[in-house]
């Protein structure tokens, strides 16, 4: 039986499985240097999955495709699906790394996707930053119950849970999936102080708690203990409680529900001209340490940002109302 991964005669069709081989190749051995997180090969293959379903709605061979067809794969894109552009952006770098792999694979001469941009960001980047105010962090995680005295042990570690969650969230800016990977093993002590140690889109970090945040996260982690958990390296840091998947690792979308509810409950979640998100708990933190006089590399430290450009637009964000420049003219409207 011939090696689908074998070079083919430049007459034979290459079949689809033989592109798909090539491409599982490229996950195992090239993407994050071979050391990819699984949620970030899941997101490799719903991508080139979608994009295989595009091509047989139209009656395309993936291995046939020219670049004016990905041009109309991104045409669907834009004008049918109606992505944002830089989703548009990660769905064709996708495709242009499953047929990258076949070049290297040599099943194709060329790639077809090579070339193919996507559309530009017309928004201003800043426009994506919601956060809240220092206030409303304030009454945000006043809202969560104390715990204190509850003996209802499910309500108890239910509360425990969502003040350590949501604080170190809006405090300490890791990104969602950060907080829904770690385990129990990666809280760290070092001296008198507590972390936790997360992985992020290309490096591990640690990210340091206050020591009223590291107080609050060992009370829900003794309260779990005090409940009989045996914990082991791979136990997950948060945990759903009280309904079937009780125990089990908290996950995502879980963590935006939790932060949906709070959020909810205190009417922060829609506001005239802002929509509160779990990520813009992150932009919170951030915000709010730049406003505090936090250095702009101590807030890139913080939030794992591999470029400080990225950083910087936390601060523009406030500036460009404290420093506008039509304050300084001095024309009184009223």
């Amino acid at each position: 039986m011939p090696n689908p991964l074998q070079p083919q005669p430049e007459t034979a069709l290459v079949s689809r499985d033989a592109l798909l081989l090539a491409f599982a190749d490229f996950l195992s051995i090239d993407v994050s240097a071979g050391d990819a997180a699984t949620d970030t090969l899941q997101t490799y293959r719903r991508q080139v999955e979608q994009f295989l379903k595009w091509c047989d709605r139209h009656n395309l061979d993936p291995a046939q495709l020219d670049k004016n067809d990905i041009k109309r794969y991104r045409h669907w894109l834009i004008n049918v699906r109606r992505f944002k552009p830089a989703t548009i952006a990660l769905k064709l770098s996708v495709v242009r790394r499953f047929y990258q792999a076949a070049v290297e694979h040599r099943l194709l001469p060329i790639n077809p996707a090579l070339g193919v941009k996507p559309p530009r960001e017309k928004r201003d980047p800043a426009e994506r930053i919601t956060f809240l105010e220092k206030a409303e962090v304030e009454k945000l995680l006043a809202s969560i119950p104390q715990g204190v005295g509850d003996h209802d042990p499910v309500r108890l570690l239910q509360t425990q849970r969502d003040r350590a969650l949501l604080a170190i969230m809006a405090l300490e800016g890791p990104r969602t999936v950060e907080l829904h990977r770690a385990n129990v093993s990666n809280v760290i002590q070092q001296g008198p102080n507590w972390g936790i140690r997360v992985e992020g889109k290309r490096n591990i970090r640690i990210v340091p708690l206050t020591p009223e945040i590291g107080q609050i996260l060992m009370d829900y982690l003794q309260t779990r203990r005090n409940q009989g958990e045996k914990f082991t390296p791979s136990t997950p840091l948060f945990i759903a409680v009280g309904n079937r998947a009780g125990g089990q690792r908290l996950s995502r979308r879980g963590i935006r529900l939790i932060v949906d509810r709070y959020l909810t409950q205190t009417h922060l979640k829609h506001t005239p001209g802002r929509t509160i998100s779990a990520h813009s708990l992150r932009h919170t933190a951030g915000t709010l340490a730049l406003r505090s006089g936090a250095e702009l590399r101590q807030v890139q430290d913080l939030l794992g940002h591999a470029d400080p450009r990225t950083t910087c637009i936390y601060a523009h964000v406030a500036d460009r109302w404290e420093n506008n420049p039509a304050l300084k003219l001095g024309i009184d409207l009223f």
